[in-house]
């Protein structure tokens, strides 16, 4: 963020997975967060926008290209810093990684077409835009979108945690890449945030230092290499190393 002072934030997917941290990073910092109510009756952001004034805007919420367009657009035309994020998943894969920022985007799901649409929209709109690609997100609870929740999931309907050791994937805690997007609000381009860009863990390496750290000594861990991807996100900011949050990597 290019100035220590105190802002007002508008923050979108405050319902989401991710949103929630980032406003608390956020409010922990001394930021105030702002907040607009979309599926109000009349709802309109330009309006909204106008009453808010936001010093700056973090775009976490699930919109389409035309929507996210609109809201950087919002921030260009007051000249303050808009942040979008998007996902390792505008890289297939095929070709393989590890990805850069600026390597072609190869997405062949509908997930990862729209958000290589809403990358371009928001960056003609926004030139100065901040786009933050990130991987799978890793935190403490059973709810949300997050590697946790999922292989929860998986034990509890499938009987089973099958991971592929022959993927490496993106993936970083949902602390970390709170307060890596608060760092990068103001600063333009494209943004790779991946924990796992430098070690390179599998995700059986992940899944078994998860089920020791969460407690979660039930899960039935079935390693396959059905699904080959070195999906890591390089090129970008430091994060934590997984190492440092998970000891069981390193054998400890």
């Amino acid at each position: 963020m290019p100035t220590a002072r105190p802002l007002r934030l508008l923050i979108t997917g405050l319902t989401g997975t991710l949103g929630p941290v980032v406003a608390a990073t956020a409010r922990s910092q001394g930021h105030t967060v702002l907040q607009a109510d979309h599926r109000a009756p009349g709802f309109d952001w330009p309006a909204t926008w106008a009453q808010l004034r936001p010093d700056g805007a973090l775009h976490l919420g699930m919109t389409d290209a035309d929507t996210s367009a609109g809201l950087a657009r919002l921030a260009a035309h007051d000249n303050v810093p808009f942040l979008f994020t998007s996902t390792a998943m505008v890289f297939d894969h095929d070709p393989d990684g590890p990805h850069h920022p600026g390597d072609p985007r190869t997405a062949r799901d509908d997930y990862g077409r729209m958000k290589c649409a809403s990358e371009d929209a928001v960056r003609a709109a926004h030139p100065q835009a901040s786009i933050a690609r990130l991987g799978w997100q890793i935190g403490p609870g059973a709810q949300g979108n997050t590697m946790l929740a999922a292989l929860d999931r998986w034990q509890a309907e499938q009987g089973e945690v099958a991971v592929s050791r022959a993927w490496r994937p993106a993936c970083s805690f949902m602390d970390d890449t709170a307060a890596a997007l608060l760092t990068l609000l103001g600063t333009p381009g494209i943004h790779h945030l991946d924990a796992n860009a430098q070690e390179a863990w599998t995700m059986a390496d992940i899944a078994r230092a998860l089920r020791a750290h969460e407690g979660r000594s039930h899960w039935q861990i079935r390693i396959h290499e059905d699904y080959r991807h070195d999906q890591r996100l390089v090129g970008g900011p430091a994060l934590p190393p997984l190492s440092t949050r998970l000891p069981a990597l390193r054998g400890d």
